[in-house]
């Protein structure tokens, strides 16, 4: 029974420290730094290319096949019948005189 009393406090110790579990916080790494270069300011303009040669003029295309002959046109529209008149007046010519 001598062990009795601080066996019960290293026993109760261990029992309330099993519950209450300290989080454990892992401090993040330090940023690494990296150097990247970086690009200038644009330079100037080049210079302006050399005008273009002209090139020749294609030469002639033949001539084209003759079209074919068209269709017949459709018939016309058929005129009005003459009226029918009572002062009809016949003009006969004079015989030619006789050499």
């Amino acid at each position: 029974m001598r062990y009795a009393p601080a066996a019960l406090a290293v026993l109760s110790a261990l029992v309330l420290s099993a519950c209450e579990r300290p989080t454990v916080v892992v401090p993040a790494a330090p940023a690494t730094v990296v150097n990247v270069p970086v690009p200038g300011p644009a330079g100037p303009a080049g210079a302006t290319g050399a005008p273009a040669e002209k090139g020749d003029t294609g030469a002639t295309g033949a001539t084209g096949a003759t079209g074919s002959t068209g269709s017949t046109g459709s018939e016309g529209v058929k005129g009005e019948p003459g009226k029918t008149s009572t002062d009809t007046v016949v003009i006969v010519p004079a015989p030619a005189p006789r050499r």
